[in-house]
């Protein structure tokens, strides 16, 4: 898929709880098509301290108002120059990067999109793509706190939307693997991105469910295209760059003990 280096205008940027941003951005011209689960090189400008792009995953795309969002979490010093960009600056992004989510051939499907944390980024388009197609998407989001749950209200516009928090504050208490929708529920494709610890049980319940199950890896990226090595994971058939042949993947392809 043809690759593209734009400086995009920044059209709004809306603080997300605390620690969260999201970019609104858009062009002169048409952007390119990018699919769920795909993600954009950031480069961040006028921070000397930070040397190499940002990877971050694509919030939505609206080819009809030209708008693509994403959700930024304020970890560093480029994601914190990030949150200080204001309506017509600009921003330089290669995109879009990586391998995305297979979109079902079956309309009948019932895809359950499981989210933690900030990982819930790639999940609202992929949902939004699903109901495109006449598919409605089940989404079972989880934080440790009600103040780390991002976006609900957008999610909510696309599909169900389940919640636990680590406290109980909101939703069921525990976490994504113990929500009662799970056994209330029958399921035929599972969508994932969050922390790995919440992936790896995720894929250990798809499994023992026979749910074909999806995951996208947040394995720490530099160049975005295969060549620095810095993203590589095993799966059972050697070492690949998550970045290239990835974000994305099977957890059939996947090493981990599931």
């Amino acid at each position: 898929m043809k690759k593209y280096i734009l400086d995009l205008t920044i059209r709004q940027t809306v603080a997300i709880g605390k620690q969260c941003v999201l970019l609104r951005l858009t062009a002169d011209e048409q952007l390119p098509e990018m699919f769920p689960g795909q993600f954009v090189e950031v480069r961040v400008d006028h921070t000397p301290s930070v040397m190499l792009r940002r990877p971050i995953s694509i919030h939505y795309y609206n080819k009809e108002t030209n708008e693509l969002g994403l959700l930024v979490q304020l970890v560093g010093d480029g994601t914190r120059w990030m949150a200080t960009l204001k309506e017509g600056d600009m921003l330089n992004l290669v995109l879009p990067l990586g391998n995305g989510f297979t979109l079902p051939e079956d309309p009948s499907v019932r895809p359950l999109l499981i989210g933690g944390g900030v990982g819930v980024a790639p999940l609202l388009y992929l949902g939004m793509k699903l109901k495109e197609m006449g598919i409605t998407p089940t989404f079972l989001l989880g934080s440790r706190t009600e103040n780390e749950l991002m976006q609900v209200q957008e999610f909510e516009k696309v599909g169900p939307v389940y919640i636990t928090t680590e406290n109980g504050a909101v939703g069921e208490q525990g976490y994504v693997t113990q929500h009662s929708v799970l056994t209330r529920e029958q399921f035929s494709q599972v969508y994932t991105c969050g922390p790995k610890p919440m992936m790896v049980a995720v894929a250990r319940w798809a499994k023992a469910a026979d749910v074909p199950c999806e995951v996208s890896l947040e394995n720490k990226m530099a160049c975005g295209v295969g060549a620095c090595l810095c993203c590589v994971e095993d799966t059972k058939e050697g070492n690949v760059c998550v970045c290239k042949e990835g974000p994305v993947f099977s957890i059939e392809k996947l090493s981990w003990q599931i």
